[in-house]
């Protein structure tokens, strides 16, 4: 099977799950926009749920925190937290449509999308906690629950993110703040709530 086409599909069926969320776009539009036959993206992925699974796992937060763990292994721990932090907004900001579908759309998932979606965030806390759970034995980090601590982590960005889009819908600009700013108060809150003094 051809990487290509299945780049293709990934890319058509994000496209459109972005703007007609996971009920909305069907898998006969996902074809026509990879300009492939509904028969060649079945061959790929066997059903809707498979394509959904595999376009939440490539596009999610998760892939690009592996690679950043990867590559923070040396450096300063508010140096990490700030690249991590930075790509996820980053990340949420290249996605919106999606985030946002995804959002107003959760209720009516069907068990198994509900499922799919929450094992993605779930792995993706885990490899964070990870991280922290490293640090603690290492003796940078107080021992806290782990896996808290990403939620509150990753957390803050979101709702930080949430916050903003919700601005920009009802135009509020007044008291904007600028990213870096707050990145590096809430990294800052973050290691003093977290560093081993």
């Amino acid at each position: 099977m051809s990487e290509i086409t299945k780049k293709k599909i990934l890319e058509s069926a994000l496209k459109l799950f972005s703007q007609k969320g996971y009920l909305g776009a069907t898998t006969k539009e996902i074809a026509k926009e990879a300009k492939i036959t509904e028969v060649t993206l079945f061959r790929y992925f066997p059903s809707k749920e498979n394509l959904f699974e595999e376009v939440i796992n490539t596009y999610s937060f998760l892939p690009k925190l592996k690679e950043i763990l990867e590559n923070v292994k040396n450096i300063s721990y508010e140096k990490a937290l700030k690249i991590i932090a930075y790509e996820f907004i980053k990340l949420l900001e290249s996605k919106k449509d999606l985030v946002k579908i995804m959002h107003s759309e959760m209720q009516r998932y069907p068990e198994k999308i509900k499922k799919i979606h929450e094992n993605v965030i779930e792995n993706t806390l885990r490899l964070l906690s990870e991280y922290f759970d490293t640090l603690q034995k290492k003796d940078v980090l107080r021992k806290f629950n782990s896996n808290l601590a990403a939620r509150a982590f990753l957390g803050m960005f979101f709702s930080y993110f949430y916050a903003k889009e919700i601005r920009e819908c009802l135009n509020i600009h007044k008291n904007d703040y600028d990213f870096n700013e707050v990145l590096d108060v809430y990294v800052d809150i973050f290691i003093n709530g977290t560093l081993k003094i």
